[in-house]
C-alpha cells in the first residue's frame, strides 16, 4: 500500500545526497533507511556493517550468485 508522507525539506535534501551516492531514487533511499532502522531496533546488538552485509548476502542468494558449500574433509 502506497501512502504520501510529508517530510522536512532538509531531510529530503540529505536523503537525495545519499540516494545519488548509492544510485537509488530518493524514495528508495528512505525505504532503505527505514529497513535498516527497523532491523537495528529489533537487533540492537548487531553492528550496521553486519546488517548491511547480511542484506547483501541475502540478495546474492536470491539472485543465484552463490554456490552451495561442499565440505571436502570428513567430519569426526
Amino acid at each position: 500500500m502506497a501512502i504520501s508522507v510529508r517530510l522536512d525539506d532538509s531531510f529530503v535534501t540529505h536523503a537525495r545526497v545519499y540516494a545519488e551516492a548509492e544510485n537509488r531514487s530518493v524514495p528508495k533511499q528512505i525505504e532503505y533507511w527505514a529497513k535498516i532502522g527497523q532491523i537495528m531496533i529489533d537487533n540492537p546488538d548487531l553492528s550496521y556493517e553486519f546488517v548491511h552485509e547480511s542484506l547483501l548476502a541475502t540478495e546474492e542468494v536470491k539472485q543465484g550468485l552463490v554456490k552451495r558449500y561442499v565440505r571436502r574433509t570428513k567430519s569426526d
